[in-house]
């Protein structure tokens, strides 16, 4: 019988957390410094159960909200996993988001697919991300590589000498 490599798991999470770190993050900045962005075509063209929801958020003076908060989560999300801080904090907020965005846009075989990437069923890369967040919320790496691993680390005992 085969032993898991604990190291293995530990890189692999880490890499894992390091990557989806910087999608997120890439997304928050790309976000931030485009002052044409919005996500009000995405969420007017939503489509499953939760529709009027996502379109009520499109209106005027609720949508400049909606586009910070999703900017600030984006880069929250980011940075957390990236610097393997609050990496828990990090993956609830990453959940939360990827939900969001999974709801607006299902991937059900019965609905047309519009302003997403590719044609699946049920499954999307949303979804697939949210597991991976979940993982790293059960799995949180930052005290192995990250800041956590020197905010954690206990200081050392510095001895003192006295002078006769």
């Amino acid at each position: 019988m085969k032993t898991i490599n604990e190291n293995g798991v530990k890189i692999s999470i880490t890499l894992l957390r390091i990557f989806v770190g910087w999608h997120f993050l890439y997304e928050g900045v790309i976000k931030l410094y485009n002052p044409e962005w919005t996500s009000s075509g995405y969420l007017a063209s939503s489509q499953g159960p939760l529709k009027p929801l996502f379109a009520l958020l499109t209106q005027p003076g609720i949508i400049d909200w909606v586009d910070m908060l999703n900017i600030i989560a984006l880069l929250l999300v980011g940075i957390t996993f990236t610097l393997g801080v609050f990496e828990r904090k990090g993956a609830i907020v990453g959940m939360g988001l990827l939900a969001l965005y999974y709801l607006a846009h299902p991937s059900f075989p019965w609905l047309p697919q519009v302003n997403v990437e590719g044609s699946y069923w049920f499954v999307n890369k949303n979804l697939i991300e949210l597991i991976a967040c979940l993982l790293i919320y059960n799995f949180p790496t930052g005290h192995f590589f990250g800041l956590n691993y020197f905010i954690k680390r206990k200081p050392s005992k510095v001895k003192s000498y006295e002078m006769d």
